[in-house]
């Protein structure tokens, strides 16, 4: 391919390489320069134009790029038309993404011309989500690059391919020990299913047997008689070891472990097994929650039919660290626990004595007065109701936050602390609210993301019970509270808050740990509002 500047008496037939627009001109990269081009070039007095020009041997670039989607394009695959040296492919049905990916390298190794992008193996997906693209970089490739980047192809076929879901009917089976409440089995349930439901699955068949073997085993009987295709065991105590309950509830039965544990977390505990040819999965913990674990990759890829051997699971290292860690603290998306409601409490009824004057709930960043900052991002998260406590200045607090979807709660004691702020905050909250996250009106810089983050950690299923941000070892604000805790808040006196109260539960405290300083930082006095003013606008 020919490549660079001409004049315009010579550009006929070229490919423009950067779009122009001059005086009225408009020529569009990608186009092709035609008799009336070169005039309207001349007319605006423009003297050189960069073109490109396919030569004998070429390939253009759209050809190319919908010749290569299609050698690359497996079972379950849509090929959509080649566009500007693009071809994109998209799922066409409800699968996992299965690809090649050592012919993938050798694909993209043929020429630097020629790229090829997917999304991760074993992604799930939907119809219509795209799952890959050919891109070919210049306007056009020579034939021989294009040949050999088909011969991969052909050769590695396919490339890429959606493998359907085809496991339908799923067995459950709990096991119980005293202590375990009917209700997490319940919501374990719900989250299961939640899980099949992409995958078109049902649970068919639910059993709950004592945490022993021969229970446990009696029950895989049954629910393999019951025309379960897959079978999974929620453990009341998480399998510990080979010998242990749930693997020996397997071989009881004549079953095989194909591999115990992981090297994905949270998910390590994992159970791979098989029973008369259909696999059989002990659950990790982490499975009775929503959120991504490694229960999920292999759940996946059962309910599509494709075998999960030992090599598989132990090929999960890179990337398995899912857990949330200092350098990657939201990996994922952050949700409040499904069923579960929490209030947020906006404190904004204190008189600012350390300011000197003014109050410093109205005072402004970026034209949002403090308060409103707050209640903002707090309205932002999964938090409901939000709910201002309003005190010293009360009609100049509710202007500032005029127009939001807020409960407004005066308190007319907010001379006496903090404590009594608290009190009407706790009192407003719903009958039906599982607890509620505490903000200060003067942390301008938590936002609706941490919020959520804190709010997505409170589990009193596992005993968290109160979260509490925290950096370098040293607590802060904001805080959730379980309801559990209300009556105990409601016994506060005076402006000290409820550090005692934390400290005095340490069994039902959780702590997320937070990088930086930021976050924590109230404004108090004149200094502190000038410093976190000048950060904020800074960035």
């Amino acid at each position: 391919m020919k490549f660079g500047p001409v004049a315009p008496g010579d550009a006929k037939g070229g490919i423009v390489v950067h779009s122009i627009r001059q005086a009225g001109l408009v020529l569009k990269k990608g186009s092709v320069v035609g008799d009336d081009d070169v005039a309207r070039l001349r007319a605006a007095g423009i003297t050189a134009i960069t073109v490109a020009r396919i030569e004998p041997g070429d390939v253009s670039e759209d050809a190319a790029a919908a010749q290569l989607a299609a050698a690359i394009a497996g079972e379950g695959v849509h090929v959509d038309r080649a566009f500007t040296g693009r071809a994109n492919l998209f799922a066409e049905t409800a699968g996992v993404v299965v690809v090649d990916p050592a012919g993938i390298d050798r694909f993209n190794e043929v020429d630097a011309d020629i790229t090829l992008a997917t999304l991760e193996a074993f992604a799930p997906v939907v119809p219509g989500k795209m799952i890959a693209t050919v891109k070919i970089i210049p306007f056009a490739v020579s034939a021989a690059a294009r040949d050999k980047a088909l011969t991969v192809a052909r050769t590695a076929a396919p490339l890429v391919r959606v493998a359907l879901y085809r496991i339908h009917k799923v067995g459950v089976i709990s096991t119980m020990l005293p202590g375990l409440a009917d209700k997490v089995i319940d919501k374990t349930l719900r989250v299961t299913q939640e899980r099949l439901a992409p995958a078109d699955a049902k649970i068919v068949v639910e059993r709950r047997v004592p945490h022993e073997t021969a229970p446990l085993a009696h029950a895989l009987d049954e629910v393999l008689n019951a025309g379960a295709e897959l079978t999974i065991v929620f453990g009341a105590s998480a399998i510990a070891d080979r010998r242990d309950v749930i693997p020996a509830a397997v071989e009881a039965i004549g079953g095989t472990i194909e591999h115990f544990g992981m090297p994905v977390d949270p998910g390590n505990l994992m159970l791979v097994a098989s029973a008369r040819g259909r696999p059989v999965l002990g659950a990790p913990g982490c499975a009775r929650s929503p959120r991504e674990n490694g229960f999920d990759w292999v759940l996946a890829r059962l309910l599509c039919g494709l075998p999960v051997k030992r090599h598989d699971i132990t090929a999960m290292g890179v990337g398995g660290l899912l857990m949330e860690i200092v350098t990657r603290p939201q990996p994922r998306a952050i949700v409040v626990k499904p069923g579960r409601r929490l209030a947020a409490i906006v404190l904004a009824a204190g008189r600012s004595t350390r300011m000197g004057g003014p109050n410093k709930l109205l005072a402004e960043i970026n034209g949002r007065p403090l308060v409103r900052i707050a209640a903002e991002e707090a309205l932002a998260s999964q938090a409901r109701p939000v709910i201002v406590v309003t005190g010293h200045q009360r009609e100049l607090i509710e202007t500032a936050v005029s127009g939001l979807e807020l409960v407004i709660v005066h308190n007319p004691d907010f001379a006496n602390g903090l404590s009594t702020s608290l009190k009407a905050g706790i009192a407003a909250v719903p009958a039906d609210a599982d607890g509620a996250i505490v903000c200060l009106g003067d942390m301008p810089q938590v936002d609706a993301k941490l919020i959520d983050r804190l709010l997505s950690a409170f589990d009193p299923e596992k005993g968290a019970l109160v979260v509490v941000p925290t950096i370098d070892g040293k607590r802060g604000n904001p805080v959730v509270w379980s309801r559990r805790f209300f009556p105990e808040l409601a016994t506060l006196e005076g402006d000290t808050g409820a550090r005692h109260l934390i400290a005095s539960y340490p069994e039902a405290i959780t702590e997320v740990l937070l990088t930086g300083n930021k976050a924590l930082v109230d404004v108090d006095t004149p200094d502190a509002l000038k410093a976190v003013k000048a950060e904020i606008e800074r960035a």
